[in-house]
């Protein structure tokens, strides 16, 4: 029936906004074809790579064969909208092996993450120091010491010129990777652990200033890191407060073992809403807009054409502002991560209730992230399982089985091709999202894995846990 049949179609964008005139062609038509005709219709000077979809429908092969698997009843009146994503400009090689096992911290690796611009690496360890390492030698760099019980997280700002580390005892230290130095002084006030940080966005505060901290003792702070004083409490969660984030519009977000998802303006830390649903604890939250928020002004695709990124601040928080406004569409999302056994999708700018609520784990999700270009949803759960949703309506996608053991921590590639998982099981496996199947497995851990990052450059992987060593990923 499809081999003869024509319809009228029209490019839209993500956005929803028609791109040219309607047009006329056969659904036997391939991605290829759509691919040059879309090129052509956007006067694009270069050929950009778009995926296409119908109703929420991949086109993987032909217009025809989506419209089968979506089960869409195709009237030749009718104007047939299509869809176009753009895709990543580059593409990340996956990791196969280990390069480096670095030892010298003393006791389990709880936390790791590279820099904004790549050329950082830290780890936080219940050994209570954290670690710099050279990437390039991959090798022990500087061994930070300063706090007086487990490192229990670690966060970069986002001029990657400045790293927080928190305790078990509620102190946050700032250090200087440049020379390992603490800067300035310890910042105390919380009166149990300190579970979360999260940096005020390089768009908003170039100086990257102010950082929020959330903790056990059922408050968030808001700290000057120039002046090393609180400026202001969150106080409003009558439990532990697992999870904070600062998003992009002066809005700060929290999660709680009280069951809750706050939401914070800024400027004043007055509660602007209060999202409620979950029937326990709160674990973690992630926004659509991280991955820029993480990078600011360092671009991937900059990097592999080889741009020059350091830039003055001026111009760093412009490049910032453009990219976090092009992810963050019309509006941020949130996504909350509970010991329900679900995740909720959120707009919490102006709404309070849920977009939808997300179910199928049976066990309690540990973490959640969206997608660098936040058209999809990742979570992690102890049922042994990740699941991937859609990243706008929150619908479930497949789940990718292969750990034998609870799932502690994903990490996604800047491309949004692949992504990586750390496990009970002691291994690290990477994840074809295309294919939905994995890609490539890879042991070499003795114990339990509790920290994976890739490098927002895609070169590498880390990972680390109970076995006290730090391992380095490369294709």
């Amino acid at each position: 029936m499809f081999e003869t049949q024509r319809i009228v179609a029209q490019f839209a964008s993500e956005s929803g906004e028609n791109v040219g005139s309607p047009f006329e062609l056969p659904l036997t038509v391939s991605v290829d074809k759509l691919q040059l005709l879309c090129n052509s219709v956007n006067n694009d000077s270069e050929p950009i790579p778009y995926l296409f979809f119908v109703n929420d429908c991949e086109v993987k092969t032909t217009l025809s064969e989506a419209l089968q698997r979506n089960e869409k009843s195709v009237h030749c009146e009718k104007l047939l909208v299509i869809t176009f994503v753009p895709t990543a400009v580059f593409s990340v090689k996956s990791v196969t092996r280990c390069t480096s096992t670095l030892s010298g911290h003393a006791e389990a690796i709880v936390s790791a993450s590279f820099c904004a611009d790549g050329k950082w690496l830290a780890t936080g360890s219940g050994d209570t120091t954290v670690r710099f390492w050279d990437i390039n030698t991959e090798s022990p760099q500087y061994t930070c010491k300063g706090h007086r019980n487990w490192v229990l997280c670690i966060s970069w700002a986002p001029n990657s010129k400045i790293l927080a580390s928190a305790c078990k005892n509620g102190e946050i230290i700032l250090w200087n990777p440049s020379d390992g130095t603490q800067t300035g002084k310890t910042l105390t006030g919380h009166k149990n652990f300190v579970t979360s940080l999260s940096w005020e966005p390089l768009h908003r505060n170039v100086e990257c200033r102010r950082i929020a901290s959330s903790s056990k003792d059922s408050t968030v702070k808001i700290w000057d890191v120039v002046l090393y004083r609180c400026l202001f409490s969150l106080n409003g969660h009558s439990q532990s407060v697992t999870c904070v984030k600062w998003g992009g519009m002066g809005l700060i977000y929290t999660s709680s073992q009280d069951r809750t998802v706050k939401v914070w303006r800024d400027s004043d830390g007055v509660l602007c809403r209060s999202l409620d649903g979950h029937a326990h604890w709160v674990n973690t939250l992630a926004l659509s807009t991280d991955y820029v928020l993480r990078t600011a002004a360092f671009d991937p695709s900059q990097w592999r054409n080889s741009v020059n990124v350091n830039v003055n601040p001026q111009v760093a928080k412009e490049i910032a502002e453009k990219r976090y406004l092009q992810a963050r569409g019309d509006q941020e999302r949130l996504v909350s991560g509970s010991d329900d056994f679900t995740l909720f999708l959120w707009f919490p700018e102006k709404e309070k209730k849920c977009v939808t609520r997300m179910t199928g784990h049976q066990q309690l999700v540990n973490d959640v992230k969206f997608s660098p270009d936040a058209r999809l949803i990742a979570s992690a759960s102890f049922d042994k399982s990740i699941k991937l949703w859609d990243g706008k309506s929150g619908k479930f996608i497949t789940s990718l089985r292969g750990h034998v053991n609870r799932v502690y921590q994903i990490s996604w590639s800047a491309d949004s091709r692949l992504l990586v998982s750390g496990s009970a099981d002691s291994t690290l496996k990477v994840w074809d999202i295309s294919s939905k199947k994995l890609y490539m497995d890879l042991p070499g851990h003795c114990d339990q894995v509790y920290a994976v990052d890739w490098s927002p450059d895609g070169e590498r992987v880390v990972s680390g846990g109970k076995d006290k060593t730090m391992k380095i990923w490369k294709r």
